[in-house]
């Protein structure tokens, strides 16, 4: 399996012919500097873990170019094929499907999940500029964290966005993960701490990639606490912070 981060929760994973890609916030992403057709080429899947702009991202329009299968919890599904969304697999929480030639599950996540009208308008590629903000947050299911497994391959946990809980040990005992995107950024999710925590004593990957920090200047800018935070429990989970948009193996 190849691994690439795009800078916040966005990823993309490259096994077995097919090309998942995980939240793909490209448009309006500081830490992307690349072409988005390019990171997106031969798209099979897109995954979504919760309904906020910065993780539902450019699914449409890669959905639209690609053809890709997009998967995520039922509401937020249904809103995007009224959005253009051609080929979807609606879930909800706890629910595993096989997505064809591999399994996609969706577990909890500790935060919420609803967007503004403006905002996914803006989603749906229409012109909001003259448009006012009216406060009015539309609901889009639960947000989650996602699993994803296949033969031959590691299994693959992408916390969403989320704050630690104590039932991330038994999404351990079930699925096993050894590789695990966790946020750190902290204010909307976790910081380095309990980040560093949820691995230790709950979830034991390992490979831990921190994720959803640096986007934005209220999030944390780098990984340097969590890292020293990580090496001071001393566990045997490597950790790895990716250059953006370089391809790895797992």
């Amino acid at each position: 399996m190849k691994i690439t981060w795009f800078g916040h929760s966005n990823f993309r994973l490259d096994f077995g012919g097919k090309v998942v890609l995980i939240d793909p916030f490209f448009t309006g992403n500081p830490m992307f500097k690349g072409d988005r057709d390019s990171a997106t080429k031969g798209a099979t899947h897109i995954l979504v873990t919760h309904g906020h702009a910065d993780h539902i991202g450019d699914t449409v329009a890669i959905a639209a170019k690609t053809g890709a299968m997009v998967i995520t919890n039922y509401e937020l599904a249904n809103w995007l094929a009224a959005g253009g969304v051609k080929k979807y697999d609606p879930m909800n929480t706890g629910g595993t499907i096989d997505a064809g030639g591999f399994s996609v599950t969706l577990t909890r996540a500790y935060h919420s999940a609803a967007e503004s009208a403006k905002g996914l308008r803006a989603l749906r590629g229409e012109d909001v500029s003259k448009l006012p903000d009216d406060g009015i947050s539309i609901p889009l299911g639960h947000p989650n964290g996602i699993v994803v497994q296949t033969k031959g391959e590691p299994t693959v946990y992408h916390m969403g966005d989320t704050d630690i809980f104590s039932d991330m040990a038994l999404i351990a005992e079930l699925y096993r993960p050894e590789i695990a995107m966790v946020p750190i950024g902290d204010r909307f999710t976790m910081g380095a701490r309990s980040a560093a925590l949820s691995l230790h004593r709950f979830v034991h990957p390992r490979l831990a990639i921190p994720c959803h920090y640096g986007t934005f200047p209220i999030l944390d800018q780098s990984a340097d606490r969590f890292i020293e935070i990580m090496a001071s429990h001393g566990d045997h989970i490597e950790v790895k912070v990716p250059q953006i948009g370089a391809a790895f193996e797992v």
